[in-house]
């Protein structure tokens, strides 16, 4: 499966998140939001999932207040992304335990992350919740070790040499280098 894009937009055709997997100029990836936007927005909640629109298929589902798109190949398999976008938000309920639209607005930064996690180049990459939330949750406790300026007071110290399959006074040791 080839993923050409992915993004998120509200029912007002905000766009809260968006991910590119091919090169595009500004102006083009502008009017393809806009175009693919208004396309999604305007179909009635009946209608199928998927659609055509200039050489690719458009795959989306709606969450709440907020569309999930994707921009697929014409000849990949629609079923298969419209499950790569229900894991997707899954894997964003589990760690913004039910997830909203201002979750996404002001910790984008991790639903990029969990984005990341999931697809390379445009390729799904890891389908695993488990795996994903595991690797969110070391990334969390090595930003908080790198943020820490109070000192070892307010970090978990075992979870982290956990994840890193060190000893507690290893994981110091290395720090202090």
């Amino acid at each position: 499966m080839s993923i050409q894009y992915i993004f998120l937009v509200s029912r007002q055709a905000k766009i809260r998140l968006v991910k590119w997997y091919i090169t595009l100029g500004t102006k083009e990836k502008a009017k393809v939001l806009k175009e693919v936007s208004q396309l999604v927005l305007a179909r009635k909640p009946k209608q199928c999932n998927f659609v055509e629109h200039q050489g690719t298929k458009v795959v989306y589902r709606k969450y709440a207040s907020l569309f999930f798109v994707a921009g697929i190949d014409l000849d990949d398999n629609e079923l298969l992304m419209l499950e790569v976008i229900h894991r997707y938000v899954e894997v964003l309920d589990r760690l913004f335990h039910n997830v909203c639209e201002l979750d996404l607005i002001f910790q984008f930064q991790k639903a990029y992350f969990v984005l990341d996690e999931m697809i390379m180049a445009g390729e799904l990459q890891e389908s695993s919740k488990k795996t994903v939330l595991k690797v969110i949750a070391q990334q969390d406790e090595t930003e908080a070790v790198e943020s820490s300026e109070r000192g070892w007071g307010d970090i978990n110290l075992e979870g982290v040499a956990r994840t890193a399959m060190l000893t507690v006074q290893e994981l110091k040791q290395s720090f202090a280098r």
